[in-house]
């Protein structure tokens, strides 16, 4: 495959992630509990209520439409050959896609809670379900799985010491999308240790998203505690597979860079295959999403839907996407807006977590600054 073809591909690539994620922003509010309307709680029979139905509906299209607009521009400019333009319109067009369908989620938040308000949708008082579960419910997987990461970066590394005599003197880093390299590194012992760098703060944050999963609050529903305890064990159980799976790929894709200081592959050929991993992530996510909903709210999504709010606590989540609760000892939890899970901002032992998390990124950055 040629430079050219290369950089075709890649910018083809790019512009594909733009209606993935434009869909899956759209079909959001479709993903989450009957009982939450654009991180509002309602009653979960108002999952049939024609006006929040038309909000949804109307929403829906709106995302749609700026999706097809974008990926249109986005294409247009691919097939054009504007590299620049391509580049830009894909930063451009995520980022659009993210803030309208957010900015779309407050508007509509602000016209459900009015609704709820007219139709007098109140609980009198929060009920609480003890959730016991077992052998017999599913739960995310061992955290052990994740040695299967320390593998990667052993087996990374011997590629690396073995084909260290073949480098050239001078190892090209990265590379235009016209096949100009960029920069240039001198051989040395350490350049072995760039892509293991990479694959152990990538194992990292995997195994963080995984230890969330394992220590968030389960989602129980007190109108059906065993049923609601099930689905989320499920969800759970899929979702840390899928982590595990996608860190895994990721993971082992960095193998290609050994590979290219050698000359086996190109950085652009390695490039487009890291690009086709990110593709396949997304897609991945979504079938989740579609599968299982947010928490688990689509395994049994025919049950009866009760017409009352046991629970009410859309005080506690700010914006539609913040919860604060000091008196939760929750750490993490489910999203209100989106598949996935969150954290109490109320927790001091949260703002240790993400301090941690933020030293450890510029720590990243500062010795892949100093390798290069």
């Amino acid at each position: 495959m040629d430079a050219s073809m290369n950089t075709t591909m890649m910018l083809l690539l790019m512009t594909a992630l733009i209606p993935i994620v434009g869909i899956m922003m759209a079909i959001t509010p479709y993903l989450m509990k009957k009982s939450e309307c654009f991180t509002v709680t309602v009653p979960e029979t108002a999952l049939y209520d024609p006006y929040l139905q038309g909000l949804k509906k109307r929403y829906l299209m709106a995302m749609l439409s700026a999706t097809a607009v974008l990926t249109a521009l986005g294409f247009v400019a691919t097939f054009a050959g504007s590299e620049i333009a391509s580049i830009v319109l894909f930063t451009v067009g995520v980022l659009a896609i993210v803030v309208i369908g957010y900015g779309l989620m407050l508007h509509n938040r602000s016209k459900v809670r009015r609704y709820k308000k007219e139709q007098n949708w109140v609980t009198t008082q929060d009920a609480a379900v003890a959730v016991v579960t077992g052998e017999a419910t599913p739960q995310a997987i061992s955290l052990k799985w994740n040695l299967l990461y320390l593998l990667v970066i052993a087996l990374t590394l011997a590629i690396g010491y073995l084909g260290y005599d073949a480098m050239p003197e001078q190892i090209p880093l990265n590379m235009s999308f016209d096949g100009q390299v960029g920069s240039y590194a001198e051989k040395s012992p350490l350049i072995i240790l760039m892509p293991a760098m990479i694959q152990a703060f990538l194992a990292l944050c995997f195994f963080g998203s995984h230890w969330m999963i394992l220590r968030s609050k389960r989602l129980s529903n007190p109108n059906a505690p065993a049923t609601s305890a099930l689905a989320y064990g499920m969800f759970a159980h899929a979702q840390s597979i899928y982590l595990l799976a996608l860190g895994t790929i990721l993971c082992t894709m960095m193998i290609l860079f050994p590979l290219s200081f050698v000359g086996v592959v190109t950085i652009m050929q390695a490039g487009v295959f890291i690009m086709i991993g990110a593709l396949i992530a997304v897609v991945g996510a979504i079938g989740i999403a579609v599968v299982y909903g947010q928490g688990g709210s689509r395994v049994f999504v025919r049950m009866q839907a009760s017409d009352t709010i046991p629970a009410d606590d859309d005080r506690f989540w700010k914006l539609g996407i913040f919860y604060v609760n000091k008196d939760d000892p929750s750490l993490f939890l489910l999203e209100r807006f989106g598949v996935g899970w969150t954290v109490n901002f109320g927790r001091p032992a949260v703002w240790v977590i993400l301090a941690l998390f933020v030293l450890i990124t510029v720590a990243f950055v500062v010795a892949m600054s100093v390798l290069s």
